[in-house]
């Protein structure tokens, strides 16, 4: 299983132990559509709500450093995106990522 399949499974589930081991002590997350930057702690503490569901996840890209997607997520306040995933891997883990995301209609 890749890593983005992997990713996609933790966030599905909201599995905080598994993102745990599979997200960097390092990592950060910038937002493109809020310009926020988010740290691990912050990002274990969103996949605990189990607020997300990606489906039709598509990988486009994806090597031993880098991984890209695309994938419909939807969110439990009724939202949906289209999000377009950039990851950074270090040590076989999740580093960095950046993602854009385009509103669709609830």
């Amino acid at each position: 299983m890749s890593i983005i399949e992997k990713m996609t499974k933790i966030v599905n589930e909201g599995d905080v132990a598994a993102g745990e081991q599979m997200i960097h002590d390092d990592y950060q997350f910038l937002m493109h559509s809020s310009g926020n930057k988010l740290g691990k702690q912050d990002i274990l503490k969103w996949l605990g709500m189990k607020d997300v569901k990606k489906e039709k996840v598509r990988v486009l890209f994806e090597n031993d450093e880098v991984g890209f997607e695309h994938a419909f997520v939807s969110y439990n306040d009724g939202n949906k995106e289209a999000v377009m995933t950039y990851y950074k891997y270090k040590d076989g883990k999740v580093v960095y990522m950046e993602t854009g995301a385009t509103k669709l209609p609830k």
